[in-house]
């Protein structure tokens, strides 16, 4: 398969106010293939939404570059002039953020925001193509009467409408690569499987990078798991092979934490503490203070990358061999 976007040990951190760096993502290494759909999973304050806002070049003011590549069809992103990016954004690499309550401009319709997407990169269209084009993807997210919701504004919808316009907006364009920071947050089951189905078509036309703490979601829409902790990848493979061979003790720690209905349980799992602040991060594996499986020296130095099975990486120091 062709790599349509990869990352090279993409390094960054931030600058606090007394000046001092600290790193936040540390040589993040994994690509996103063409057509096929990547699910980054971890814990609040992993990195997942840090990495996918550095695809877009949406970092605050206070991020440091400490080194790597952002490629995207043989082109480094990070190198892009401004005016290249916005280019990019929206037409070839889209997001869907986080917070659609806060995302949306309360002053502006719905129906123009949306619209404003295809005036910035189809500037030859008139306003009645790109009123059908707003009508037509307002219908494709589940969005009832869009004719009169399209003249309406965000305090008009609910938590859950609004995404699904969040939505509409990011794949008005058709991208290459939609990134999907917690799409289906604040929807109920019907609309969630409603915006999975979404995804699923949008894999027919292009790639996606879901980012999510529902490991459902992912088993069901994801080819490809990207795994992180603090800042790092610690594992990566085929969703096949990670939910069915997990090897990293953090990995597992997720795996255990799924609510299962074939095994009782007489209370959910959790793993024990907290990822660390930037700031507070080991020298050595940063899941050091919360493994089960922490050996001597594993705080002290920076874990290899191996592959314990084809196209199955793992950062740990401990042996995964007959595991």
């Amino acid at each position: 398969m062709t790599k349509l976007l990869e990352f090279k040990d993409y390094s960054m951190g931030f600058k606090d106010d007394n000046g001092d760096v600290y790193n936040l993502l540390d040589k993040v290494t994994f690509c996103i293939e063409e057509g096929k759909a990547l699910g980054v999973v971890g814990e609040s304050g992993c990195g997942k939404s840090m990495t996918s806002l550095s695809i877009m070049r949406l970092l605050p003011s206070n991020i440091v570059f400490q080194g790597g590549q952002i490629i995207y069809k043989g082109e480094d992103l990070l190198k892009k002039p401004e005016a290249d990016m916005q280019r990019v954004r929206g037409k070839d690499i889209s997001m869907v953020f986080q917070e659609p309550m806060t995302s949306l401009n309360p002053v502006l319709t719905v129906g123009f925001q949306i619209g404003e997407v295809l005036r910035k990169h189809y500037p030859d269209m008139n306003k009645e193509q790109i009123r059908e084009k707003v009508i037509e993807q307002l219908e494709l997210v589940g969005i009832p009467s869009p004719e009169k919701r399209l003249n309406q504004y965000p305090h008009e919808f609910s938590g859950g409408m609004r995404q699904r316009v969040m939505i509409a907006m990011a794949v008005v364009c058709w991208p290459n690569l939609l990134i999907a920071d917690e799409p289906t947050t604040a929807l109920d089951v019907t609309i969630q499987a409603q915006v999975l189905d979404l995804m699923q078509k949008l894999k027919e036309k292009g790639s996606l990078m879901l980012i999510t703490h529902n490991l459902g979601i992912v088993s069901e829409i994801c080819d490809e798991v990207v795994v992180m902790y603090a800042g790092r990848v610690v594992e990566k493979g085929s969703a096949e092979e990670i939910f069915e061979n997990p090897c990293h003790p953090y990995t597992k720690g997720l795996m255990a934490a799924i609510p299962s209905l074939s095994v009782e349980q007489e209370e959910l799992y959790s793993i024990p503490g907290t990822v660390p602040v930037a700031k507070n991060f080991a020298a050595g594996c940063r899941f050091a203070d919360r493994c089960g499986e922490c050996a001597e020296g594993c705080k002290d130095s920076v874990p290899p990358t191996k592959e314990v099975s084809p196209n199955h990486y793992v950062q740990c120091w401990l042996g995964f061999e007959g595991r």
